[in-house]
C-alpha cells in the first residue's frame, strides 16, 4: 500500500446527472459542454480541467446543423447544459485573502512542548544496602516461610559477608542493563561517614547529570516518623538514623531516589515536607528530585514466599522475570510448565528476535502506552523521555504497582502517578506473555527451534486502523499510538505502521503535536538513513506533515544530513510528482531562514535539481501536477533569501530565463512563486556600490545589472495579473528592486513633472512592449494594448503633455489647488531643494554628504519610467491589500497619494469634479514650482531619502505624513521594512491541512448541492412549459431612496435575500416597511410562497461610500451592509452570482472596469472579499470613461469584459488569468453583452452602431477580414473563428444595442437584441444577413431588455414609463404601466430588468428609486 494509492482514491464522488426537456430544439444538438465535477476537485488540478475546457473546438458546436423550421421531436440532454458543474474561486488563497496570512511552519510557542528542554542523563548510581543478613531487626516479625530472595539470591544459602557481596554485585548488575554507561558504587551495611561518602563523591563526579540513590532497608528498623533512615555504627552493634535533610544535602539535584523498605512512604512524606512541595510546588533546586518507594507510610512490604524479598526491587530491575513469575502463578500455564524453565527464557533483552527480546519489546510498548494515555503531556515527557534511566525506571514501576496491589501493598512515587494497576493494556500484557510462554519448552529444548512471534503488534496496529476510520479530533486520541512508535523498530511491521502513522498525521496539526510528544522524531529522524526504496514516499509524506508544524526541526535535519535524502528523492523520476512537490516543500523548509542550511543545500546541488526539472527536462511531470512547480519555486526562492552566494550561482545557470515563462502558468500559485523566486534574486543589499561604484566594480556589476533587466522586465508583465496572489509577489519584488535602486528612481519620479519638453512619460509605450516581449516568453493570448497610451489603471495616474495648464483627466478638468499649494508651502511635506532649479534631481543623489553620480545610471530611463508606472498601477489596485503594498513601494521612491475631499462631500474649496460621489487624487507641490502638464495624477514627490518606519505602520489612509529631517535609519533597519512576502505561508497551507482525506463538510456540500439542483430542474421544467399571459401582478415593491434610482439588480435563487444598486454606487440605510401590496395580506402570502418555492431576490448596490447591502425581505431585516471599496469611479455596472449552486459569492463590477467578488456577503460583518481585479487593460486614446460591459458564464468559467476598448477581454477565473483578448473587429465600443448559460465559451456582443456579433472563444483565432464574407457553408467547414457571425440589424434609426440575450433553450444561434431606438431584433446567427423577426418596441427611449433564463418570455423597459412583455415569437404578453395603488401612480422611467433564474418572476428598478417584482395572476393558483 503506497501513499500514491492512498492519495489515488481521495475523490471519487460524482454530482447526480438529471434529464431536462428542451422544446425549443428545432434540431438535434451534438454540443455538450464541459463540466468539472466539483466533488473530485482538488486545490492543484485545476489546470486538467481548464486545458480540457480551452481544448474544445466549434466542431462540438451546431451553429449550422438544422433548419430553424425544421420540425422535430425534443431531445433530452444532460443536466449539464442547464446545471453547470464548474465552481470557481474555492481554493485556499481565496480564503481571506485581504483579512488574514495564514502562518506558515512554527519554531515557537505550542509546538516547542513537544521537544524535552533539557536532555538529562543518570551518570551515577549509589547502590547503598542495609541487609544485616541473618540479624532480623527489632521491629520485624516474619512469618513462615517467609520471602527471602534479595537480588533473585538466597541470602541463607551461603555465608552471610559471601551472601552480601553477591546480592550487592547482582544488583549492579541488574541496574547496568538499563544504563550501562553509568558509573556504579555499592556501600554494603554502611555506616552514616561511608554514606555520607558516597554521596559528596558521585555528586562531584556526576556534575549536572542526575544522580540515582538505591536504598535496601531489609536489615534495619522502618524509618522514622520524622523520615530518617537507618544505618550502622562501625561495630554494627547500634541503627544510627540519617535524616533525609542530610541526605538531600549531599546529593543536591538532579537527583532520583528509590527506598526499598517497609513504611518507605515515611521518607516520601518527610522530603515533601522538607521541600513544601505539597503547598507551592517544586522550587528550582529540588524540581528535579524524584521519588520512588515501595509502600505507604503505614504498610509493611510483602513477606510471602511467593515473592522475593525485594519485590519492588526486582520489578524495577527485572521486570519481564518478576512479571512473568508472577502471571505464571494465575494463569493456566501453571499445571503444564515447569515453574523453573522461566529462569531459562532464551534470548537477550536487546535481541528482538529472541523470547526475551520479543517480550521485552512488548512490555515496553504496554507501559510506555499506559504511561502516555493515564499521565498530563509534560509529566508524560519528563518521565519517559527525558532520561533512559528514569523512563525505564518509572515503566517497571508500573508493573510494581500492578504487583504489590495484589499483596495489598501500594508503591509511591513523587511525581505521584494516578492507579494503573487496572488498566486494560494489562490484559493485551497477559495475552502476549502467555502466548510466549507457551513455546518456552520446546525454545529450552530445542535451542534450534523457530521462535513465532507475538502477533500482539499486528493486532495493536488493526486497533489502530480502526480507530483512523472512526476517530477525530474530538474525540479521545488513539490509546495505540506510543506502540505505533515501537512498532518502527521492526523491520516486517515498519511499512505498515508509517503509512498508518502517515494517515494519523494528515488528521491535522493537533495529531502532528500528538505524534511529537509521545515521542515520534528520533524514529522517524534514524529512518531517514535507510535506504528501502518502499519507504521512501512515505517518509517524506511524514516529515512534510511534522515540518509543517514545527520549522525548528530543519536544525536536526541538516545536523543528521538529511537533507540529502529528500533533494534525492526530489530528483527521483519514481516518485509522484505530488510526492516530489512535499519534499520541495520540506527543502524550503530546510533552507528558511537557516543559513547552515542553505549553505549544505547548495553543496548537495540542489539549486541544479530545481532548475533542471523546472526547464521541463520531463514535462509530462510537471504540466500535470502545478504543485511540484510552486514549491520548486518556493524552495529555490527561499534558499536564495538574503544569500547572496546562492543569488550568484542562481544568475550563473540562467534562472531568470527558466522562471520567466512560469509567469504565464495557469496556476495563480505558481505564478506567484515564479515572481517570489525572482524576487529573490534581485539584491537588495547593493543601492550604494550600484548608484556609486567605480573601476572594477562596475565591470563585476554588469552581468548583475543585465540578470536585474531580464528579471524586472519578466515581472513588469505580471503587474496586471488577475490575482491579487501573484501582484502581491510583483510588489514586493518591486520594492526590492526599488530600494536597490532608489536614487534613479527618485530622480525618474522627479523629472515627470519638472518642465521637460521630452518627458519620460513619452516612452510609456514600452511598458506595452514589455509586456509583450521582454522576458522572451509572451503569452500568444495575453493581451497587449498596442493602440493605447496606457493601461486603464495608469490613466487616472498619468498625464501626457499639454500645452494648457488645465489638464483633462476622466473627462473633467483639473486645476491645481490654491489650499493644496497653500499646505504645501513651508511643510515638511515640501521638497523645496530639489524642484526649486534645474539641479534638483543632482540633489536627490546626494546621501549622507556624499554625491553618488560618478558613474552612469545601470538601467536604461524607459525601464525605470516603466517601474515607476507599475508602482503606480499597484497602488491604484482594487486589491486594498495590493494598493497598500503600491503605495508602500512608492514610498520609497518618495511618491506618496494624497486623498482630497470632494468640494460636494465637504463644502471646502477644492478641485471640482462632475461626479459628487467622485474622490479625486490631488497633486501636491511647493508653490515655487506650480504643476506642469507631465506628471502622475494622484502622487506628489516628498523630500525623504529614507525609509521611513511610522509610514510603514501607519494605516492606509493614503496621507502623508510629516518627513523626518534627518537621515534615516541604517540600512539594515531599512531593509527590515520592506515589504514581506506571503505566498510562502499561504502555500505551507496546504501541506498543513488534509491531504489524504476529502473535508468533513464534504458530504453536507453535496447533499445541498443536489437539493439545490433538483429544485432548478423541476422549475426550470415548469419554466418551459409555462403559459405566460402576463406579469402585472406586482407581489413586492420597495423604496430604495436612490438619488439617481437603480442602475442594475440582481434575483438570487436558493435564499430570501434581498440587497440595491444606483448609477452613483451611492448605498442609504433603508426600512423595509413600506413594502407595497396590492392586495390585504398579500405580505403574509410572499412568505409563504418564498417559503415553498425557495423564492430570493437579492439586489446589490454600491455608492459613494461603496458600501453593499444585504436584506431578509421575508423578515424585512438588514441582513448586512459593507464597503465594495474606498474610491468609488462611476457606479456599478453588473452584478452576478458565481457558484450560483453552490456557497454563491457576489461580483460586483464597476463602470471602470474593476471587479470585486465577495462571500459571506449576506452574515453581518462576516463579508470577505474573495478577489479584486481590473479587467480591462487598456483604453483607446481620447476616451473619457470606460463604461466596462461585463458578463459572467458559470459554464466556462469565464468573465467577458468590455468598453471603451478595441478588444472583448476574456478571463478565467478558475486560472484568475487573462487568457485571450479578442479583437472586436468594430471601430465601435460595446454597449451590451449577454453570455449564454448553456454554451460554455459562447457569447454576443452589442455595440453602439446598432452591430451584432456571436464569438466563440473555444476556437482558435484567424483574420477578421475573412468575417463579414463567409457563407454558411463555409462555417460548416471553417470553425476557426473567434468571431463566429456578424450582422448589423440595427439600422433603420443607428442608435446603439442596449440590451441582448441569447433564447432559453439550447439552441446556440438564437438572439435577441435591443437598441436605444425602441425596436427589437429576432436573430438566428446561422442565417445572420438579416433578422427573421423585427418588433417596434417602444418609440424611443428602450433603455432596458431581460430574456429569461428558460421561460419564453422577454420583457423590455422603456424610459417613457412602461414596461412591455413578450413571446420568443414577438408576441405581445401585456404590459406594466401603473402602481397597483388606489392612486394608480404611473412607474418611473426603467431603469433595468432582470428575472429570475429559475421562476416566473420580473424585477425592475426605475429612475424614482422604486424597485418592484412582478410575477403572473396564476403565481397564487401554483
Amino acid at each position: 500500500m503506497a501513499l500514491g494509492d492512498l492519495m489515488a482514491s481521495r475523490f471519487s464522488s460524482q454530482s447526480p446527472v438529471a434529464f431536462v426537456s428542451n422544446h425549443y430544439d428545432h434540431y438535434p444538438s451534438s454540443h455538450e459542454d464541459d463540466a468539472i465535477d466539483v466533488a473530485r476537485r482538488d486545490d492543484n488540478n485545476n489546470s486538467n480541467n481548464n486545458r480540457d475546457r480551452d481544448s474544445d473546438t466549434a466542431s462540438t458546436s451546431n451553429y449550422g446543423g438544422g433548419n430553424a423550421t425544421e420540425s422535430t421531436t425534443a431531445t433530452t440532454t444532460t443536466s449539464t447544459a442547464y446545471l453547470p458543474q464548474t465552481v470557481v474561486l474555492c481554493e485556499l488563497r481565496h480564503e481571506a485573502f485581504e483579512a488574514s496570512v495564514p502562518t506558515g511552519p512554527s519554531d515557537s510557542g505550542l509546538v516547542s512542548k513537544w521537544r524535552p528542554k533539557d536532555r538529562m542523563k543518570t551518570g551515577y548510581v549509589a547502590l547503598v544496602l542495609c541487609l544485616n543478613i541473618s540479624v532480623d531487626p527489632p521491629d520485624v516479625i516474619k512469618i513462615s516461610p517467609c520471602a527471602r530472595m534479595e537480588c533473585w539470591t538466597d541470602p541463607l544459602s551461603m555465608a552471610p559477608q559471601k551472601a552480601l557481596e553477591t546480592i550487592g554485585k547482582n544488583l549492579s548488575i541488574q541496574y547496568e542493563r538499563w544504563q550501562p554507561k553509568a558509573r556504579y558504587k555499592v556501600q554494603l551495611d554502611p555506616t552514616v561517614d561511608e554514606v555520607k561518602k558516597l554521596c559528596n563523591t558521585c555528586r562531584k563526579y556526576a556534575k549536572s547529570e542526575r544522580v540515582l540513590f538505591h536504598y535496601n532497608g531489609h536489615g534495619v528498623p522502618k524509618p522514622t516518623t520524622n523520615g530518617e533512615i537507618w544505618l550502622f555504627n562501625k561495630s554494627y552493634t547500634q541503627y544510627i538514623p540519617l535524616p533525609v535533610s542530610d541526605l538531600d544535602s549531599w546529593l543536591r539535584t538532579p537527583s532520583i531516589y528509590v527506598f526499598d523498605c517497609s513504611a518507605a512512604g515515611m521518607i516520601v512524606n518527610a522530603f515533601l515536607e522538607l521541600h513544601d512541595w505539597n503547598a507551592s510546588g517544586s522550587a528550582g533546586s529540588t524540581r528535579d528530585c524524584i521519588l520512588l518507594a515501595a509502600c505507604e507510610a503505614h504498610e509493611t512490604l510483602p513477606q510471602s514466599d511467593e515473592f522475593p524479598a525485594d519485590v519492588f526491587t526486582s520489578c524495577l530491575t527485572t521486570p519481564i522475570k518478576m512479571a512473568l513469575k508472577w502471571f505464571y502463578r494465575r494463569s493456566l500455564l501453571c499445571d503444564s510448565l515447569d515453574y523453573s524453565l522461566i529462569d531459562k527464557i532464551p534470548g537477550r533483552q536487546n535481541d528482538r528476535k529472541t523470547l526475551l527480546g520479543e517480550l521485552n519489546w512488548i512490555f515496553t510498548a504496554v507501559t510506555d502506552t499506559i504511561a502516555w494515555n493515564v499521565l498530563p503531556r509534560d509529566l508524560f515527557q519528563k518521565l519517559f523521555r527525558q532520561d533512559l534511566l528514569v523512563a525505564s525506571l518509572f515503566r517497571n514501576f508500573l508493573l510494581a504497582e500492578r504487583i504489590m496491589r495484589s499483596a495489598n501493598c501500594s508503591p509511591i512515587s513523587h511525581p505521584m502517578l494516578p492507579p494503573t494497576h487496572q488498566h486494560h493494556m494489562w490484559d493485551a500484557w497477559d495475552m502476549a506473555a502467555e502466548i510466549c510462554l507457551s513455546q518456552l519448552p520446546s525454545l529450552v529444548e530445542d535451542p534450534n527451534a523457530e521462535f513465532q512471534p507475538s502477533p500482539f503488534f499486528t493486532e495493536q496496529l488493526t486497533a489502530f486502523e480502526v480507530w483512523l476510520d472512526h476517530g477525530s479530533e474530538h474525540k479521545k486520541p488513539p490509546e495505540q499510538l506510543p506502540i505505533v512508535l515501537q512498532v518502527l523498530l521492526s523491520q516486517c511491521h515498519r511499512f505498515r505502521a508509517l503509512v498508518l502513522l502517515g494517515r494519523f498525521l494528515d488528521m491535522g496539526r493537533w495529531a502532528v503535536d500528538l505524534a511529537l510528544s509521545v515521542g515520534i522524531f528520533p524514529y522517524v529522524l534514524k529512518l531517514l538513513q535507510t535506504t528501502t526504496p518502499e519507504l521512501r514516499q512515505i517518509l517524506v509524506f511524514i516529515w512534510t506533515k511534522i515540518l509543517a508544524l514545527d520549522k525548528s526541526c530543519q536544525v536536526d535535519l541538516v545536523k543528521d544530513g538529511g537533507h540529502t535524502y529528500f533533494i534525492r528523492f526530489l530528483d527521483s523520476l519514481e516518485a509522484y510528482p505530488e510526492q516530489r512537490a512535499m519534499a520541495a516543500f520540506v527543502l524550503a523548509v530546510i533552507v528558511d531562514g537557516h543559513r547552515r542550511g542553505q549553505e549544505a543545500c547548495i553543496k548537495a546541488g540542489l539549486i541544479h535539481v530545481c532548475l533542471k526539472h523546472l526547464q521541463g527536462s520531463v514535462p509530462n511531470d510537471t504540466q500535470t501536477e502545478p504543485l511540484f512547480l510552486q514549491w520548486l519555486c518556493l524552495c529555490l526562492g527561499k534558499l536564495w533569501e538574503d544569500f547572496t552566494e546562492a543569488q550568484i550561482l542562481g544568475l550563473q545557470a540562467d534562472s531568470p530565463a527558466i522562471y520567466a515563462p512560469l509567469l504565464l502558468e495557469p496556476q495563480p500559485e505558481v505564478r506567484a512563486s515564479a515572481a517570489f523566486a525572482l524576487a529573490n534574486l534581485l539584491d537588495v543589499g547593493g543601492d550604494v556600490c550600484r548608484d556609486g561604484a567605480t573601476g572594477d566594480d562596475e565591470c563585476d556589476d554588469d552581468e548583475k545589472i543585465r540578470a536585474e533587466i531580464s528579471i524586472i522586465r519578466s515581472l513588469l508583465s505580471a503587474v496586471s495579473d488577475g490575482s491579487p496572489l501573484v501582484r502581491a509577489e510583483v510588489a514586493v519584488a518591486l520594492a526590492r528592486f526599488a530600494f536597490g535602486h532608489k536614487q534613479h528612481l527618485k530622480s525618474i519620479a522627479a523629472s515627470y513633472w519638472k518642465p521637460q519638453s521630452n518627458s519620460l512619460l513619452n516612452s510609456l509605450p514600452s511598458l506595452a512592449h514589455i509586456k509583450a516581449t521582454g522576458s522572451g516568453h509572451a503569452n500568444p493570448n495575453q493581451y497587449v494594448p498596442h493602440a493605447s497610451i496606457v493601461s486603464s489603471q495608469f490613466g487616472p495616474l498619468t498625464r501626457v503633455g499639454s500645452d494648457s495648464p488645465s489638464v483633462v483627466r476622466d473627462g473633467r478638468a483639473s486645476t491645481s489647488s490654491p489650499t493644496t499649494a497653500g499646505i504645501m508651502h513651508g511643510s515638511p511635506l515640501s521638497d523645496d531643494s530639489s524642484l526649486h532649479s534645474d539641479s534638483g534631481i543632482l540633489n536627490d543623489i546626494v546621501s549622507n554628504g556624499e554625491i553618488l553620480h560618478s558613474r552612469p545610471k545601470p538601467l536604461d530611463n524607459a525601464l525605470y519610467s516603466q517601474c515607476v508606472l507599475a508602482m503606480c498601477t499597484l497602488a491604484k489596485d482594487p486589491s486594498p491589500r495590493i494598493a497598500s503594498l503600491g503605495r508602500r513601494v512608492l514610498s520609497i521612491i518618495g511618491i506618496e497619494q494624497v486623498v482630497t475631499k470632494s468640494v460636494n462631500s465637504t463644502g471646502s474649496s477644492g478641485p471640482k469634479t462632475s461626479s459628487p460621489s467622485h474622490i479625486p487624487l490631488t497633486f501636491r507641490t511647493p508653490p515655487v514650482s506650480p504643476p506642469r502638464s507631465s506628471y502622475l495624477t494622484g502622487m506628489r514627490r516628498v523630500c525623504s531619502l529614507e525609509f521611513r518606519p511610522h509610514l510603514m505602520n501607519s494605516p492606509d489612509s493614503g496621507l502623508a505624513d510629516p518627513l523626518l529631517a534627518s537621515v534615516g535609519p541604517s540600512g539594515g533597519t531599512e531593509r527590515s521594512l520592506l515589504p514581506q512576502s506571503t505566498i510562502y505561508n499561504w502555500s505551507c497551507g496546504h501541506f498543513s491541512k488534509p491531504l489524504l482525506t476529502t473535508p468533513d463538510d464534504t458530504e453536507e456540500i453535496l447533499v445541498r448541492r443536489e437539493e439545490r439542483e433538483k429544485f432548478a430542474l423541476e422549475h426550470i421544467a415548469m419554466c418551459q412549459h409555462s403559459s405566460v399571459s402576463n406579469l402585472n401582478n406586482r407581489i413586492a415593491s420597495w423604496d430604495t431612496k436612490f438619488e439617481t434610482g437603480t442602475k442594475t439588480a440582481l434575483l438570487q435563487p436558493f435564499s430570501p435575500i434581498v440587497v440595491a444598486a444606483d448609477e452613483n454606487e451611492r448605498i442609504r440605510l433603508m426600512t423595509l416597511y413600506d413594502v407595497m401590496i396590492s392586495k390585504v395580506g398579500k405580505l403574509a402570502y410572499i412568505v409563504q410562497y418564498a417559503n415553498r418555492n425557495y423564492f430570493s431576490v437579492a439586489v446589490a448596490s454600491c455608492l459613494s461610500s461603496s458600501l453593499v447591502l444585504v436584506w431578509n425581505y421575508e423578515e424585512a431585516t438588514l441582513l448586512n451592509g459593507f464597503d465594495n471599496h474606498d474610491f468609488p469611479d462611476r457606479g456599478v455596472s453588473k452584478l452576478c452570482l458565481v457558484n450560483e449552486l453552490d456557497d454563491s459569492l457576489l461580483l460586483v463590477a464597476s463602470s471602470d472596469g474593476n471587479i470585486r467578488i465577495w462571500k459571506d456577503y449576506t452574515v453581518k460583518g462576516k463579508q470577505k472579499l474573495v478577489t479584486a481585479f481590473s479587467s480591462i487593460q487598456g483604453h483607446k486614446p481620447g476616451v473619457r470613461s470606460l463604461n466596462a460591459v461585463v458578463d459572467w458564464q458559470q459554464q466556462s468559467g469565464y468573465l467577458y469584459a468590455s468598453g471603451e476598448i478595441s478588444s472583448i477581454m476574456l478571463w478565467d477565473l478558475d486560472k484568475e488569468q487573462l487568457i485571450h483578448s479578442i479583437p472586436s473587429s468594430s471601430d465601435c465600443s460595446v454597449s451590451a453583452m449577454s453570455a449564454s448559460q448553456v454554451h460554455g465559451g459562447q457569447f454576443t456582443a452589442g455595440f453602439v452602431d446598432g452591430s451584432v456579433k456571436l464569438y466563440d472563444v473555444r476556437t482558435p483565432e484567424i483574420p477578421d477580414y475573412s468575417v463579414t464574407y463567409i457563407t454558411l457553408r463555409s462555417l460548416l467547414f471553417n470553425c476557426n473563428l473567434r468571431l463566429v457571425c456578424a450582422t448589423r440589424p440595427h439600422t433603420e434609426n443607428v442608435e446603439k444595442v442596449v440590451g441582448i440575450g441569447f433564447h432559453p433553450g439550447l439552441d446556440p444561434g438564437k438572439i435577441v437584441s435591443a437598441s436605444q431606438a425602441g425596436d427589437m431584433k429576432f436573430l438566428d446567427m446561422r442565417n445572420y444577413r438579416d433578422p427573421y423577426l423585427t418588433i417596434k418596441a417602444h418609440r424611443g427611449s428602450l433603455t432596458a431588455l431581460a430574456v429569461h433564463r428558460h421561460a419564453p418570455i422577454i420583457a423590455s423597459g422603456s424610459a417613457k414609463q412602461i414596461i412591455k412583455l413578450f413571446s420568443l415569437n414577438g408576441e405581445p404578453l401585456g404590459s406594466i404601466r401603473y402602481h397597483l395603488t388606489i392612486m394608480a401612480q404611473k412607474i418611473g422611467p426603467v431603469s433595468c430588468l432582470t428575472f429570475h433564474p429559475y421562476q416566473v418572476l420580473l424585477a425592475a428598478g426605475a429612475t424614482d428609486a422604486l424597485f418592484s417584482i412582478y410575477a403572473d395572476d396564476n403565481t397564487q393558483a401554483r
